[in-house]
This record gives C-alpha cells, sequence and structure tokens, in this order.
C-alpha cells in the first residue's frame, strides 16, 4: 500500500494527528510520504522518523495562490503513484481535490471545517466548495460526531466516518505537580490554570483573559500560564487590558507540553469552534481536569472529567475555572476519570488503527470495482 498525507499546516494539532498516523502506517508495512511546507515541525518530524517528505509550497489561506498550489500538487502526487491521497485540513482539501479530481481514491479529513473559521459570503462560499467537491471525495473522516453533523446540515453528502482524534498516553502520563512547576519556574503553591495551544482568534485566549479577573475576585492568589504562541499573540500581550496582570504568565512556543499539564490543577480551553481538541486529550492523559466551552467535539471527549460551558458564556468560565483552583479534590476526581477515559477511548492507537482500517477498505473497493 502506498500512502500520501498532505498537509498545509506544519504545527499544532493537525501536524500530531499526520505523523501520527503517517508513523503508525509504516510501522504496518506500509510505504508513507507526508506532503507539507518544506520547513516546520511536521517536515522535521518525519524526517526524523525516516519518512519520506516531499516539499510542498503553500499557504494557509486560500486565495490566488490555489491555482500556482494546486498545480505543484499536482506534479508532486503525480510522481508518487499513490494507491491513496489523505487529504488533511481546508488548504490540502481544496488544492488536493482540485488536483487529483477522483483519479485516485481519495479520503479527507477536515480537523474542522473551513466554513465555521468565516463569516459571510466566504462561509457561503466555503460551504458551497464543500458541497462541490464531495464527487471528487470517496470518504470524510470526522473527528467528532459534532464535525459529521455539521457537515451533513450543510449538505456534505460524501460518505463519512467519525474516528475521534487520539493522543499517546504513554507520552502524556499523570506526574508530579511540584516537580513539574520547579522544572517550569512557576510558583510550587498557587493555584494554577494552564491555556495551551495556538494563540488565535478561534481558540479564544482572549476570552479567558476577560474573564481572569472574575477568577481572581474568587481566588485572589491564583495564577494563569499560557503555552503557546500565534498570530494574536503580539496583539493580546499588548493591548488586552488584563494581559500585564502579574497573576499571568506568557510563555510561549513549547515543545514539552506534558510539563505544563501535569503543573496545573485545572486546563481551560475557551476555543470558539474545534473538530475535536488534543489538548483537552492531552489534559484528560495527564489526570487533569478540563474546563472548555461546548464547541465540536468538546462533549465528547471531556464527558465527566471535568465541566462543558455555553459557549461564550465568561460567568460561568470564570466560576468553573475558581471552582476546580480552590477545590483539589474535585480537582483530583475529575482528572481520575480523564485519564480513564483517555486510555479507554482516546489513545492514538485507536484511532490510527481505525483510520489504517478505513484506508484499507477504500483501496479494496477501488480494486474490485
Amino acid at each position: 500500500m502506498k500512502v500520501v498525507h498532505v498537509s498545509q499546516p506544519v504545527t499544532a494539532g493537525v501536524a500530531v494527528i499526520v505523523l501520527d498516523l503517517a508513523m503508525a502506517q509504516r510501522d504496518q508495512g506500509w510505504s508513507v510520504t507526508v506532503v507539507c511546507p518544506p520547513s516546520g515541525w511536521l517536515a522535521e518530524q518525519a524526517r526524523l522518523q525516516g519518512i519520506e517528505v516531499r516539499g510542498w509550497a503553500a499557504s494557509r489561506s486560500p486565495g490566488l495562490r490555489v491555482a500556482a498550489e494546486t498545480l505543484r500538487l499536482r506534479r508532486l502526487l503525480a510522481g508518487l503513484e499513490a494507491d491513496v491521497v489523505h487529504l488533511h485540513s481546508s488548504k490540502a482539501g481544496l488544492a488536493g481535490r482540485l488536483a487529483v479530481r477522483g483519479r485516485l481514491p481519495t479520503l479527507f479529513q477536515p480537523h474542522l471545517w473551513s466554513f465555521e473559521t468565516v463569516r459571510g459570503p466566504l462561509r457561503r462560499a466555503s460551504a458551497g466548495w464543500e458541497r462541490f467537491a464531495c464527487r471528487w471525495t470517496d470518504l470524510v473522516v470526522c473527528v467528532s460526531d459534532d464535525e459529521l453533523d455539521v457537515g451533513r446540515r450543510t449538505g456534505i453528502s460524501a460518505a463519512a466516518e467519525v474516528v475521534c482524534n487520539g493522543v499517546d498516553t504513554a507520552r502524556f502520563v499523570p506526574g508530579d505537580r511540584v516537580t513539574a512547576r520547579r522544572r517550569l519556574g512557576l510558583p510550587e503553591q498557587a493555584p494554577i490554570a494552564v491555556c495551551l495551544g495556538r494563540l488565535a482568534e478561534l481558540k479564544g485566549q482572549d476570552q479567558l483573559l476577560t474573564a481572569w479577573p472574575d477568577v481572581l475576585r474568587r481566588v485572589p492568589d491564583a495564577r494563569l500560564v499560557f503555552a503557546g504562541d500565534g498570530p494574536m499573540g503580539a496583539l493580546w500581550r499588548e493591548s488586552h487590558p488584563v494581559a500585564a496582570h502579574g497573576s499571568i504568565r506568557w510563555h510561549g512556543h513549547t515543545e514539552d507540553a506534558a510539563a505544563f499539564y501535569t503543573a496545573a490543577d485545572v486546563v481551560v480551553l475557551p476555543s470558539r469552534a474545534e473538530g475535536m481538541a488534543l489538548v483537552p486529550l492531552e489534559a484528560m492523559a495527564c489526570a487533569r481536569p478540563v474546563v472548555a466551552f461546548d464547541v465540536g467535539g468538546i462533549r465528547q471527549s471531556v464527558a465527566d472529567a471535568g465541566v462543558v460551558l455555553p459557549a461564550g458564556d465568561l460567568a460561568r468560565l470564570a466560576e468553573a475555572v475558581a471552582t476546580r483552583l480552590a477545590d483539589p479534590e474535585l480537582a483530583r476526581l475529575e482528572g481520575a476519570r480523564g485519564r480513564h477515559r483517555a486510555e479507554l477511548s482516546f489513545d492514538r492507537s485507536r484511532m490510527s488503527d481505525q483510520v489504517t482500517a478505513l484506508v484499507d477498505k477504500l483501496k479494496y473497493t477501488e480494486r474490485i470495482r
């Protein structure tokens, strides 16, 4: 089996999933190639794992560049002679399906529908494209029931399966909170909330900043740690009225997410939209409770391992964070339930086994046509 994974994102959750799937399929004995922008975490890690990488120059956003990006991708794929092409996220889904146009078995994994990230005419155009592109999509893999439901309600009719995201439960494990805090230079005894992820509007860290003074009124010695960077980082640090408060630390990009989860009393995900975020799953694997807004995949992942709140309800966000900072036993019990859920339902081997079976079935179906 020759599988080609195509991804424009080379960092954060999509890149992690692409690498996990590529490694699992390589270990299955398949021939695997990752096509992505030539620099960045995904390309570097794939090469370190001995996986073939082909550089594809592609920007994150749609626009006039798409025609050239599609042509480059078509040429790359023509030289790889793939049995199945697996397209990840919106840019690869756009350029990849235009390049292949049904000539090869094509699997598309949105990792959050593109039309959920925009408004107005762009949203309508993006949804229209997804409906049109069903003709060139043999299988859509959604990362949550919510993502599939949104797709169906939007009129996306291609065959689809749900395969929930998974994380490495051997890497993300419960650990000693004080040791992790010493390692990161955090106060050993203070109640600490951690928000890890790309600093971007969809991730909603500004909402948590706005709610933070209400947390401090309830838990005056609380601390908030942001781990990650992104396009909104500089703007929020410079202009949000709470950003410079002494209780808040901006750590920036990290390659050691597990240490931040371990250091936390509670992990917060204030996102405006998700497919199924990895942060709650990683936090649960580290036995830490999760407070999150009810966006795509959150109820399905968190359940009783924390609390899921109406999207955008900042008063309840502050209350939920403060409650767990002030009640270590509640946090401990929810964290223990999270570890059990992560091992049972969200281990990456379960995810990769399911996707591998779907790819195998897709190729078999193509052979007998």
